[in-house]
């Protein structure tokens, strides 16, 4: 499992226990979050090296090969991983992701801090979810819970180092491009995004559908966060990579 951007194991618990239930998941905290040090050089934090840890840890454990789940930033990491490795990897599911390149870009999510905070607030919002608004989120309960704990797990403590990994990270998922290595993977792939979402928009899932060969498109209702909004999400995923 390579999780999204700012995600910690820690964090991510919910997603974690979904996926246990139905397999022996391996996850780490990604270089310089939660329990995993910044390495010595800041050059090396690239999408290549994000993809390297995976290997050296499935290496570690004894594991030849492999099925991947990827979120968001771990989608990026799963398709470079992907690519790079592509004997290693069973079966393939890339959520709410992006190929970089002329295959389009997730939200530039390095530009936030040098917003005001309202703005910064407004946009964040608008990248879960196209249609969240405070009209909207007042008639939707359960958006509006997610919000709430999304809010929660960003206020949480963060020790400098945290804070310096997770800027680098962010530098990193910027220059992330696989767009003309896609067709590389061979392996079944399920490309999965959610139709309002604004931070790896619906067209993005689609390009990185049309260069993988033995790829299906599977859209949700919901942004983002489609995982935990449409209840066909998980059970579908989980099916998907069951196989």
């Amino acid at each position: 499992m390579f999780n999204g951007s700012g995600a910690t194991i820690d964090s991510s618990r919910l997603l974690i226990d979904l996926l246990a239930g139905s397999f022996e998941v391996l996850v780490h905290d990604q270089r310089g979050l939660g329990r995993t040090g910044l390495p010595s050089s800041p050059d090396s934090f690239t999408m290549a090296a994000y993809a390297a840890d995976g290997a050296a840890l499935l290496d570690h454990v004894g594991w030849p090969t492999v099925r991947v789940f990827g979120i968001s930033f771990g989608g990026m990491v799963a398709q470079e991983f992907a690519v790079t490795w592509p004997e290693r990897v069973q079966r393939l599911a890339l959520l709410c992701t992006s190929p970089g390149g002329e295959g389009g870009s997730s939200y530039p999510l390095h530009e936030l801090d040098s917003m005001a905070p309202e703005e910064r607030a407004q946009v964040s919002l608008r990248n879960l979810d196209t249609r969240f608004s405070a009209q909207w989120l007042s008639s939707h309960p359960s958006d509006l819970a997610l919000v709430q704990q999304m809010a929660e797990r960003e206020a949480g403590p963060i020790t400098t180092e945290q804070r310096e990994g997770a800027r680098l990270q962010l530098e990193a998922r910027r220059h992330h491009d696989v767009w003309s290595r896609l067709g590389e993977i061979r392996c079944p792939t399920l490309v999965a995004c959610g139709r309002y979402d604004g931070l790896a928009p619906e067209a993005n899932s689609e390009a990185i559908a049309s260069r993988i060969a033995d790829s299906e498109l599977r859209r949700y209702e919901g942004g983002h966060l489609f995982l935990a909004q449409d209840p066909r999400a998980p059970a579908e995923i989980v099916s998907f990579l069951s196989v």
